[in-house]
């Protein structure tokens, strides 16, 4: 009868980064992962692999997924040094599963990016429904592109004046005044006004 598995102990507190030496070790083995991921995006689409692939191997990876993080979050090095080529397995296994299922790939000329609230955008030259089946990925056309720059022209301008400027964030023309609002108080507590004059 076969040995069962010692059931990994809950991390406690992070400390695989606590020397520069270690940190750059434990980067080094999580630079491998992160080489992987983008290789499996690149092909498969952002988020997309592990729904390609049946239930079973999908939550096998999942809960490796769950293992390095914890590892990163709150382990030791050997924690993170164990979890991360095992992640790549993972992602080995999962595409190879979706290689044999003969899975329907990302177009080369399809560009995606994952947006802040985790959902997917796009770009491609046609819309093609494939590209958002079973996830939260939005297809925008280089059209729909086009009509999105031009209701942006200052910043369609400013990328032609200084070629190489990067858009870090599209602003309101109008802040928020309830941004100003640092603390939580009600609406009729008293303010410093600084309109009295005094």
């Amino acid at each position: 009868m076969a040995k069962p598995k010692p059931i990994p102990k809950p991390y406690t507190s992070r400390s695989w980064d606590r020397s520069h030496g270690e940190y750059i070790v434990g980067r080094a083995a999580l630079d491998g992962v992160d080489v992987v991921a983008v290789a499996m995006e690149d092909k498969w689409g952002n988020g997309r692999l592990r729904l390609l692939v049946d239930t079973p191997l999908r939550e096998k990876f999942d809960r490796q997924r769950y293992l390095l993080n914890m590892a990163v979050t709150n382990g030791a090095l050997a924690d993170v040094l164990r979890e991360a080529p095992r992640m790549v397995n993972a992602y080995k296994a999962l595409n190879m599963a979706a290689d044999l299922a003969k899975a329907v790939r990302k177009p080369d000329d399809v560009w995606e990016v994952t947006l802040e609230d985790g959902s997917v955008a796009a770009i491609a030259k046609d819309y093609d429904s494939r590209l958002a089946k079973g996830r939260a990925v939005a297809v925008y056309t280089l059209d729909e592109i086009a009509h999105i720059l031009s209701s942006y022209q200052a910043t369609h301008k400013a990328k032609l004046t200084w070629p190489g400027a990067t858009v870090v964030r599209v602003g309101k023309s109008i802040a928020d005044p309830l941004d100003s609002i640092s603390e939580a108080t009600g609406l009729d507590d008293p303010i410093d006004d600084l309109w009295t004059g005094a």
